[in-house]
């Protein structure tokens, strides 16, 4: 038996899975994250309680291969173990495919930001750019106007939002046409004096995902398909799945947020070969 490692460095978060390759299949390890105040104590708090928890030892190791912003932080090799750097957008394509069991689609992997590629079984990743939107827009918006910027307080309030006093929709402003009544025709646009932290909270929650979903749609008719994967931690925040369940269903495209969806990139790490390496 021997393990490849795939390691996603952040800038204060390392995410680590492992395949166990035996003769005749690869076993996907139960991936994890850990947080630190820097992208070295991360990786290495990571190793360490990864292969603790999974009982490896550092013999049974192949080989390790490392993606994410971080990875620039990395002088040499982690314990004298073969370690290469890959390519991220690869990464994300190749993650995305492997969770979705796609041969084709649109993989979009939402972090702090949000990037796009389009991945194709056989042919190279293709990044297709991205957005600024994402995890650090819903801290930093929240922290602005809510005063507050941890994501479980922020999906606690969510809870107790209601869209009809921060948005302004098709409803609102039609009585009869060819769009749905609930879709958003601006975001923010209709902001009631009465508006509480929860509305807020939900606004801001609809408009980021909503804006990465329409920036989607947008990538995915380009290339004439209607798959589109989520990963990326922000996949698994508990209203995603609700409003991009919504989008589908407007535009005709199936959004897809897959399980272990969070992991996705670093899954595509592990899954690379010495040819998909980067510089």
């Amino acid at each position: 038996m021997s393990v490849t490692i795939g390691i996603d460095i952040g800038g204060s978060t390392t995410k680590i899975v492992g395949f166990r390759h035996t003769q005749n299949a690869s076993e996907l390890v139960n991936p994890l994250f850990v947080r630190a105040t820097d992208p070295l104590t991360s990786l290495y708090g990571a190793f360490g309680k990864f292969t603790d928890i999974n009982a490896m030892e550092l013999s049974d190791i192949d080989r390790i291969m490392v993606t994410g912003v971080g990875a620039s932080y990395m002088q040499r090799s982690i314990y004298n173990l073969p370690c290469t750097r890959v390519d991220e957008f690869r990464s994300i394509g190749l993650g995305g495919l492997y969770l979705s069991h796609l041969k084709e689609a649109i993989v979009v992997s939402m972090g702090t930001g949000t990037a796009l590629v389009y991945a194709k079984e056989g042919c190279p990743a293709r990044y297709l750019g991205g957005t600024g939107v994402g995890g650090g827009t819903l801290v930093g918006l929240s922290k602005l106007l809510l005063k507050m910027d941890s994501i479980e307080h922020i999906q606690a309030l969510c809870a107790e939002g209601n869209l009809a006093n921060i948005d302004l929709r098709i409803s609102d402003i039609m009585q009869r046409g060819g769009m749905p009544a609930d879709m958003t025709a601006a975001n923010f646009g209709n902001v009631s004096d009465i508006a509480t932290k929860g509305d807020i909270a939900l606004g801001l929650t609809n408009m980021i995902f909503e804006t990465i979903g329409m920036v989607s749609i947008f990538a995915a008719r380009n290339y004439s398909i209607k798959d589109i994967v989520l990963i990326g931690n922000l996949s698994s925040y508990p209203y995603a799945r609700e409003i991009f369940t919504k989008l589908s269903e407007m535009f005709d495209v199936r959004f897809m947020i897959p399980e272990n969806s969070q992991y996705g990139t670093v899954i595509g790490a592990a899954l690379c070969e010495a040819g998909d390496t980067a510089e």
